[in-house]
């Protein structure tokens, strides 16, 4: 679907043409869904690719999660994104040899290792992230405030409910 496609068939940006979009409240909520999933994942490769120009989506996850948690054992990535642990070290070794990522020691279990991002992984991934967030907020910013508050509050329940 074309960025604009809800533009084009004459609903105005963001709005849904009459016919354009199923009647049924919850076809229509799946199929916006399904849309917003599918630029999220480009949004998230674009992202990655400022990282660094190697870096896929799932791996840009782990350090935006490395860095909201400041630190984070594989087995608690694992956890959290539902992937096996298999597949999380093999991202962790790409990020360990782009040198976004280091282990150290864990202060609770001195057997244990935790992920954090280094220096160069830190400023990458915010550089990135301020990139995504105003190009989102130009997107949005004309919006009421209230709206945008309620959205982000459905959206919290929405996610509350995947969270496992």
């Amino acid at each position: 679907m074309a960025d604009n496609e809800h533009a084009m068939a004459g609903g105005g940006p963001g709005i849904p043409a009459q016919g354009s979009a199923p009647a049924d409240p919850w076809d229509a909520l799946e199929h916006e869904m399904v849309v917003l999933l599918r630029r999220a994942r480009s949004i998230s490769e674009d992202s990655a690719r400022m990282v660094d120009p190697t870096l896929g989506a799932a791996a840009y996850g782990l350090l935006l999660r490395i860095d909201d948690q400041g630190a984070a054992r594989a087995k608690e990535l694992s956890d959290f994104f539902g992937l096996d642990k298999s597949t999380i070290s093999r991202q962790i070794s790409l990020l360990e040899e782009l040198g976004l990522i280091d282990r150290e020691p864990d202060p609770l279990d001195g057997r244990a290792r935790r992920l954090i991002l280094t220096e160069r992984g830190r400023e990458r991934v915010h550089a990135a992230r301020t990139r995504r967030r105003v190009n989102f907020r130009s997107r949005v910013d004309d919006w009421d405030r209230n709206d945008v508050a309620l959205l982000a509050q459905l959206l919290g329940r929405l996610n509350a409910l995947y969270a496992g």
